[in-house]
């Protein structure tokens, strides 16, 4: 099946796995304006999952929507899509958001976009070991060990008179937790696009998780009842538009392409995240400190180490 661009065409993973990694980029710092818009304390965990439901019940809408708009009729998932879709539900939107978005409240968006940028060592390790789609080689294992560099050293914090560790298991420990589940979910959408089409099951396990989200934020007594501005409700626009652009697009490439090939890109993520933190949360601060550079340094490096074509070793 033919789309009308050609996803395996480097120029165009390039694109269009840049813009997915722009707008994951932006959502660190969106997210946080969001808590303040919202009136969301940090420690509400309910209303944080609230917060989260609605935006991925929405961007679940949106892509069927859409996807139903260019096909000329409303898409209803396939018959025996329900195991995949509650799998993927569970794992990209349920599991993987619980933990980013309480970690996010704990931690600054600097801190939270270079983690993020661990994701994919973990897509790699996930691909590996568990899915068996890619061989475990010392350029792998060198590149973990790289970027786990990074994060230890963008933790270094000197806030105290001599200096130290500054990992919080609630705040960074929890937005490193959801990197995890977002490798597994990468692999079982690599897996499911081979029967089911991506954009139904993105579009569906959205909505599934989302509700369940909302769910979970309302029977522990979450509220949103502040009072809240027209600005929150078009950030939560925004929210979920970006959602639906870059999973369906990244399911697309990961649908197309090896898993290597398009998680190379996500290198980007943890730079648009920290420029994008230090432009809108007023966080240059962290975003301009010798750690964070050598942690982004590494990360990227990690990354790259990884991913390298072993075009070299002709003779």
């Amino acid at each position: 099946m033919k789309t009308k661009l050609d996803l395996t065409d480097m120029k165009v993973v390039l694109l269009a796995a840049g813009l997915c990694c722009f707008l994951w980029g932006s959502a660190a710092p969106a997210i946080k304006i969001g808590y303040r818009l919202f009136q969301i304390d940090s420690a509400d965990t309910a209303s944080i999952l609230m917060f989260a439901g609605i935006r991925f019940t929405l961007a679940g809408f949106l892509v069927i929507l859409y996807h139903s708009m260019t096909s000329g009729h409303w898409i209803m998932p396939p018959k025996g899509s329900g195991i995949p879709i509650g799998s993927l539900a569970l794992s990209q939107t349920v599991l993987q958001y619980l933990f980013y978005y309480i970690g996010l409240s704990h931690a600054s968006g600097v801190h939270s976009a270079i983690i993020t940028g661990t994701n994919v060592f973990f897509s790699m390790l996930c691909a590996s070991l568990i899915f068996r789609y890619e061989k475990l080689d010392i350029r792998k294992i060198t590149g973990c060990i790289l970027g786990f560099m990074g994060i230890i050293i963008v933790n270094l914090s000197g806030s105290g008179p001599e200096g130290g560790f500054s990992l919080s298991f609630f705040g960074e420990g929890f937005v490193l937790m959801a990197q995890i589940f977002y490798a597994v979910s990468g692999s079982l959408i690599k897996k499911h696009s081979r029967t089911f089409d991506v954009v139904t099951l993105s579009g569906y396990q959205f909505m599934a998780g989302g509700m369940i989200l909302f769910a979970i934020g309302c029977a522990f007594g979450g509220t949103l009842s502040g009072a809240v501005g027209p600005s929150a409700f078009v950030l939560l626009i925004y929210l979920g538009i970006l959602s639906a652009v870059a999973y369906t697009l990244w399911g697309m490439l990961l649908k197309y392409n090896p898993v290597s090939r398009v998680t190379v890109f996500g290198f980007m993520n943890p730079v648009f995240g920290v420029i994008l933190s230090a432009i809108f949360l007023g966080e240059s601060g962290q975003a301009l400190t010798w750690n964070t550079l050598a942690a982004l340094i590494l990360v990227c490096l990690g990354i790259y180490v990884v991913n390298r074509e072993k075009k070299q070793h002709h003779g």
